[in-house]
């Protein structure tokens, strides 16, 4: 019998470990709330209050416009990629995808690393109205992401895309 009940309480126990239940106790009753999004408190110290990151689509904190150079980008270059990282290094398993694919083609490829200036990544995205990275542009038309250039690249649509690429090594 004590066995029996032994087991009912550890089986008890390990359950209520287990389960994400809020248990009352007498200390609930107690109403504390915190926040962190106070703007304005004069109890805590400028480096401690929020900042505001959102940017405006143009304008970043820098004073630099973004839209102007993404354009530029876009403009001068023409095969752009706006990435998590860099060709030789990238940062996510898309970003790696699309240079991957890209380089097969052995076209002058520039690139942006969008983790190091946020503003950037805010900009670019308004910019193409696209939510996502990597980016691809080539010859000033917004492309899309790896997925895009991954079809395009099985479909023989990329290789046509490329073709008059000035750079481009013949691979075949």
């Amino acid at each position: 019998m004590a066995r029996l009940l032994s087991n009912a309480i550890l089986k008890g126990i390990s359950r209520a470990s287990q389960s994400p239940r809020i248990v009352p106790a007498s200390f609930n009753h107690v109403e504390l709330r915190f926040s962190t999004t106070i703007p304005n408190d004069p109890d805590s110290h400028a480096d401690f209050q929020p900042n505001n990151k959102a940017v405006n689509e143009s304008e970043s904190c820098s004073g630099i416009n973004i839209k102007e150079l993404v354009d530029k980008d876009v403009k001068e270059h023409p095969l752009v990629i706006y990435m998590k990282g860099y060709p030789d290094l990238p940062q996510c398993g898309f970003s790696s995808l699309a240079v991957r694919v890209l380089k097969q083609y052995n076209v002058p490829l520039t690139a942006r690393n969008i983790l190091e200036y946020p503003d950037l990544r805010t900009g670019v995205k308004a910019y193409s109205n696209w939510p996502t990275f990597p980016q691809i542009f080539i010859k000033g038309e917004f492309i899309g992401g790896s997925d895009i250039i991954m079809n395009m690249h099985q479909t023989g649509e990329l290789k046509e895309k490329l073709q008059d690429i000035e750079g481009k090594e013949e691979s075949e």
